[in-house]
C-alpha cells in the first residue's frame, strides 16, 4: 500500500507539531526554532510561511520560507517537495541556508530556475560548546550594549555585514530592516562589544536563542586591532554570557576558508559537529 505524502503551509494550531520537529536537532534548528517560539506560525508575525511535509498524515519535515529559505529535518523526498513548491512560487528569499546535505540537494533542484547565485558557501562548519575553555580568559571589557548606544554599535554591525556578505545591509530599504534587527538584539540584551575611546573594537551577538540552544553571530574585530587575539578573549566573554544567561549550549557556523576563525573558536572551546551551507543572492 502506498503511503500518501502532502505538502502545505502550516496553520497556527499545528505549533506543537512544528516544535516537535524542530526539537529533534535544537542546535542546527536554533534559528528557525527561535522565530517560531516567539512568533508562532502566523505568516505575518513569523515573517514568512512554514511549509510542512506530511507522510501518512504525520508532519515529518519543515521548510521556513521567508527572507531565508531553510530546510528543517528534511528528508530527500521532502526536499524535492519543497523545491517544487519554491520553484512554482518564484524566488522571494535573499538566501538558501541550512544543514549542508539537504541545502545542497535543495539548491541543486532550484539552481536551474533561480541561478546563478551571487555566492555559494558549500561547507560552513557548525561548531558547538557547552563549556568554555579554561585556557582563554574572557575579556573583562566586553559588555552588553545599552539601548542608548545604537549609534555606537551600528557602524560596526554594518562593517561586519558588508565584509561577511559582500553587500551593505543599508542598500534597498535604507537599512531599516537591518537597524530594526540590531535594535531587537540590543533591546534583548544579546548584543556585546568592547569599546575603547568611543569606538567598537570587538563585537558579537547572540542571534538566535531558545531554552535549549543559542547561536552566536556577527563576530567582528576592527581591522586595526586584528592579530591581537581579541576575537578569542572577546568570544570567551560572549560565551560566558551565553551559557550562563541564555542556554546550556552555544553554537555558531563559520566559513570553511576562514582557518584563523576556526582555530580561534576551537581554542575558546568549540568543536565541529556538522556543517551548514549558504546560497547568497
Amino acid at each position: 500500500m502506498l503511503t500518501t505524502t502532502t505538502i502545505k503551509v502550516l496553520e497556527p494550531g499545528e505549533l506543537d507539531d512544528a516544535l516537535a520537529v524542530l526539537d529533534r536537532d535544537p542546535v542546527a534548528n536554533a534559528f528557525v526554532a527561535a522565530r517560531v517560539q516567539i512568533a508562532g506560525l502566523d505568516p505575518w508575525r513569523l515573517g514568512g510561511e512554514m511549509w510542512g511535509w506530511y507522510v501518512g498524515g504525520r508532519l515529518e519535515s519543515l521548510c521556513y520560507a521567508g527572507a531565508n529559505l531553510v530546510p528543517v529535518c528534511a528528508t530527500s523526498e521532502a526536499v524535492h517537495g519543497f523545491a517544487e513548491r519554491a520553484r512554482r512560487q518564484g524566488r522571494r528569499c535573499s538566501s538558501v541556508v541550512g544543514p549542508a546535505g539537504p541545502t545542497a540537494e535543495l539548491w541543486s533542484l532550484l539552481e536551474p530556475y533561480w541561478g546563478p547565485a551571487r555566492e555559494v558557501r558549500a561547507h560552513q562548519p557548525l561548531m558547538v560548546t557547552s563549556a568554555p575553555s579554561a585556557e582563554i580568559p574572557p575579556d573583562p571589557y566586553v559588555r552588553r550594549i545599552r539601548k542608548n548606544e545604537m549609534d555606537l554599535i551600528m557602524p560596526a554591525c554594518v562593517a561586519m555585514f558588508t565584509e561577511e556578505v559582500g553587500i551593505s545591509p543599508m542598500a534597498g530599504d535604507g537599512g531599516l530592516l537591518y537597524q530594526a534587527r540590531v535594535a531587537e538584539l540590543v533591546g534583548a540584551g544579546r548584543s556585546f562589544a568592547r569599546i575603547e575611546d568611543g569606538k567598537v573594537i570587538f563585537k558579537a551577538e547572540i542571534g538566535a536563542a531558545t531554552p535549549r540552544a543559542c547561536q552566536i553571530q556577527g563576530v567582528w574585530v576592527d581591522p586595526a586591532y586584528r592579530g591581537k587575539r581579541l576575537s578569542e578573549t572577546g568570544m570567551a566573554a560572549v560565551l560566558r554570557y551565553a551559557l550562563s544567561d541564555v542556554a546550556p549550549v552555544a553554537s555558531l557556523y563559520v566559513n570553511d576558508f576562514n582557518a584563523a576563525a576556526r582555530a580561534a573558536y576551537r581554542r575558546v572551546g568549540f568543536r565541529e559537529v556538522g556543517a551548514f551551507m549558504s546560497v547568497l543572492f
